[in-house]
């Protein structure tokens, strides 16, 4: 409307514009949007209710008031929600666009408040008062508006895209009030600082507002700057690597080694396809990097050819899909293994918490304080962890049911033994500075599975070994440790690998050789031996069907009578497992399989004892418990063995000597001191079990425990000891179906011991009928399986008097009337007996 005049002539019809303005005025309500006075302002009016409002200011006088809306996300809002300064408005002109709504460009010119609200329909009135802003002209707006310019320039020429000669413009608007509304209009405010801006009264204060603002946004822009021209930099330098990369692809082409080129590229993709975290990833663009830089020839090239190929072949974010139904887990189990059922719980529970930490961490992250939701996801990580440790006897199922647990999650399974296992090396991986180094097991059993969270069992962890080279079951501690295992650093890989979604699980047939520092670790599930019964199921569910697949035979060829399995228990094995039992099975299948291969036999055949004892020859076991304590001094015990429970022979003799104690069978200084203690209690009591005390000083005793190859040791044995020490100077054999085991104080009493529930199944496995055991040991009678409490007796005991009276056969002895007293004779070789009166 101004063009054609010029800037006096542009000020003159302003203040006229002013002059002519009412008191009441129609208010248009802005949205995302501050009116500056003197400023071009263009508008899209589209509310019904500013449409009635600019064509009635047309066909008027063409005065509008605009002010800014409290909430810009109210479409139409009331007088109580705009704010009462604002700026008004002369109409310049309208057009109509196709949807009704109106393009509206509007000239301000002076800034007002509300004084009184008028109306609020068909539109918004108000009755206003001119606010013009107070303006001073002294040293301190001069200084104020060299300022503002001055930034103002710099925010321009920072600002991309700015036209030429802008910045230029500022020095040209002498007026400091001009100059405000200028900048202001074309500043980056938002709509708080904008209004603001606004309602300051004073020239002054909005200089010092504009100032401040726009350092900030010049310090803003400073820096985007410095990002675009590094940004630039680094395009460059991508663009001149290209450049290069061509040149050097042309020249390899030249000297017929495009192939090396291409392994370079395969390489990076592979990397890329990988999903490696951040830190094996910048390695292996570091390792890349230097192997496009050697010729295939150099020593080094396939050291590092080597490397990569193991990180871009390991499953850094492979994983397998979990299946947490709970009802098939306990099918699979049921399916793969008999009874086992405090196992088979405790593998249940572990799923149903793996099953339940996935749907529920998330929500137990969010309820907790926004301070500890890390440690708290962190923990809930680590107890989710946790490390299986299977302990039992061999061939009770440990390594076939993690089988079962990876088959019900649906998981890979993977298995390395850890017996014998010397070398540290094994478990971490060897330094590449080694000629040929390769990571350690662990890394390499996660490769061949594909996937990063396989059911990992590590066998034998009870007969690992150290030497010179390290101790593997140091190692080990990292790798068992949940809070540690998620960063585990192999020595060949150098970077973090995650193994906290592995479940591992270690097998051992016995506890004692475990470092403790690892068992601590780790949850200890103990399968202890069958029992008949159990080996009978076992066999026909499990061990014979097996063996017909192996041995190409059908069902209706061959099948086991109970008697059989039963017959090949007792005759051919002795052992806490099956597998024994199985080989058994297995060479009975093959002999059949002989004769249906020769067209020997026709039909079906039943198995019974006696076709089983003519396929495996004679019993290789045999019942010893009658014929060793059919004599005085000698007396059933049970120990305890890596491999299960088993029977021990306590024999003892006398002969003509001095009162020497000789002790033979490789004993330990434990079983040493209990034969010992027992001798001192015989000879102590020797009045009250009916012995001559003389005999003790004209004889010489022997005691030896038979199997001398075999180490034996352990205080359980005490009341075995007494009894043959007992059965041989009373000459009162020990009754030939009874087994006993406990320590004995030189007092008499009777202390529990452990094993209990190997000892009694492997009593239950000799033939024996009644057992003796401490008192104190009654509750471990509760983890004896249900047919073995039915077929078995207990006498539970505190003193060992209570032991000789169950223990000592009266009716074995020849003369009914009495238990022998025995005395020494003229030349102490044989024993006389005198009748004496039997006591209790």
């Amino acid at each position: 409307m101004f063009d054609s005049l010029d800037t006096s002539q542009a000020n003159d019809r302003l203040e006229q514009l002013i002059e002519q303005i009412p008191d009441e005025l129609p208010i248009l309500p802005l949205r995302n949007t501050v009116a500056f006075p003197f400023a071009v302002i263009p508008l899209a009016v589209g509310v019904p209710r500013s449409i009635k409002l600019i064509e009635a200011a047309i066909e008027g006088n063409r005065l509008i008031g605009m002010v800014a809306s409290t909430d810009p996300e109210i479409e139409a809002p009331t007088s109580a929600q705009i704010h009462d300064t604002g700026t008004v408005g002369l109409v310049h002109r309208v057009v109509r666009a196709p949807n009704d709504s109106l393009s509206v460009v509007v000239q301000g010119l002076e800034r007002f408040k509300v004084e009184e609200w008028t109306q609020e329909e068909p539109f918004i009135t108000a009755r206003i008062r001119l606010t013009p802003d107070h303006f001073e002209d002294n040293a301190e707006t001069e200084a104020l508006r060299r300022g503002l310019v001055q930034v103002a320039k710099e925010v321009v020429e920072l600002m991309p895209g700015s036209p030429q000669g802008v910045a230029d413009f500022f020095d040209q608007v002498e007026h400091p009030r001009y100059l405000v509304y200028l900048v202001a209009a074309n500043s980056r405010l938002d709509m708080a600082e904008a209004q603001k801006l606004i309602e300051i009264d004073t020239v002054n204060e909005k200089m010092r507002a504009l100032i401040t603002h726009l350092n900030r946004e010049k310090e803003v822009l400073e820096i985007g700057q410095k990002i675009s021209e590094e940004a630039q930099e680094e395009m460059s330098k991508a663009q001149r690597e290209y450049y290069l990369r061509q040149q050097l692809e042309a020249i390899r082409r030249e000297l017929g080694e495009a192939d090396e080129s291409n392994e370079a590229d395969d390489y990076r993709r592979k990397i890329e396809e990988a999903q490696m975290p951040e830190d094996a990833r910048k390695e292996a663009e570091r390792e890349l990097d230097r192997l496009a830089k050697l010729p295939p020839q150099a020593a080094e090239y396939s050291v590092i050819k080597t490397y990569l190929d193991w990180l871009v072949t390991l499953p850094w974010s492979r994983l397998s899909e979990d299946n947490l139904d709970i009802e098939h887990a306990r099918a699979v189990l049921d399916e793969d293994h008999y009874d086992l059922q405090e196992i088979k719980d405790r593998i249940l529970e572990h799923l149903a918490v793996r099953k339940l930490a996935r749907e529920r961490d998330a929500e137990l992250v969010e309820s907790e304080d926004e301070a500890r939701r890390e440690d708290v996801q962190k923990e809930l990580q680590e107890s989710a962890g946790a490390i299986l440790c299977f302990v039992g006897p061999p061939g009770v199922g440990k390594t076939s049911l993690g089988q079962s647990i990876a088959r019900a999650l649906g998981r890979k399974f993977t298995r390395m033994s850890l017996g014998g296992m010397r070398d540290e090396a094994e478990i971490r991986g060897h330094r590449r500075t080694y000629i040929g180094a390769m990571p350690g097991r662990i890394i390499q059993a996660i490769k061949r599975t594909g996937t990063r969270n396989p059911v990992f069992m590590l066998d034998e962890v009870d007969k690992i070994g150290a030497d010179w080279r390290g101790d593997p079951a140091s190692a080990l501690l990292e790798v068992l440790d949940p809070q540690q295992n998620r960063a585990f650093r192999d020595h060949y890989l150098d970077v973090d690998f995650d193994l906290s979604d592995v479940i591992f699980i270690t097998t051992a047939n016995q506890l004692e050789t475990v470092p403790a520092p690892l068992r601590d670790r780790m949850e200890i599930l103990r399968l202890d031996g069958y029992t008949e019964h159990e080996k009978v199921r076992i066999a026909q569910g499990y061990l014979v069907p097996r063996q017909r697949r192996a041995n190409r035979l059908h069902e209706d060829e061959i099948s086991f009578a109970d008697d059989a399995l039963r017959a090949i228990i007792r005759d051919y094995t002795r052992e806490a497992g099956v597998r024994s039992l199985e080989r058994e099975i297995g060479t009975v299948c093959r002999k059949e399989a002989v004769k249906i291969a020769a067209g020997k036999t026709n039909g079906h055949v039943e198995v019974s004892p006696e076709l089983a004892r003519a396929h495996l020859g004679k019993p290789k076991v045999f019942s010893e418990a009658a014929l060793r304590t059919a004599v005085p001094g000698v007396a059933t015990g049970l120990a305890w063995t890596p491999t299960g429970g088993d029977v021990l022979f306590v024999e003892a003799t006398r002969m003509k000597g001095k009162g020497g104690l000789t002790i033979t069978g490789q004993l330990g200084k434990v079983m040493e001191e209990s034969v010992r203690i027992a001798y001192s209690y015989a000879r102590a009591k020797a009045r009250a079990l009916a012995i001559d005390e003389a005999l003790f000083e004209t004889s010489d005793f022997h005691v030896h425990v038979p199997e001398g190859a075999i180490p034996k040791d352990g205080p359980s044995a005490g009341v075995t000891m007494v009894s043959a020490l007992a059965s041989l100077l009373t000459a009162r054999p020990v009754r030939a179906d009874l087994g006993m085991t406990g320590e004995i104080t030189l007092r008499g009493q009777v202390l529990p011991i452990g094993g209990v529930k190997h000892k009694v199944l492997a009593a239950h496995r000799a033939g024996l009928k009644t057992v003796v055991l401490p008192k104190r040991n009654a509750v471990d009678l509760d983890e004896l399986p249900d047919e073995v409490r039915e077929e078995m007796s207990f006498i539970l005991v505190e003193r060992i008097d209570e032991v000789l009276d169950a223990a000592l056969c009266l009716e074995c002895v020849d003369d009914d009337t009495v238990p022998a007293k025995i005395v020494a004779n003229g030349n102490g070789t044989e024993p006389e007996a005198e009748p004496i009166a039997a006591s209790e």
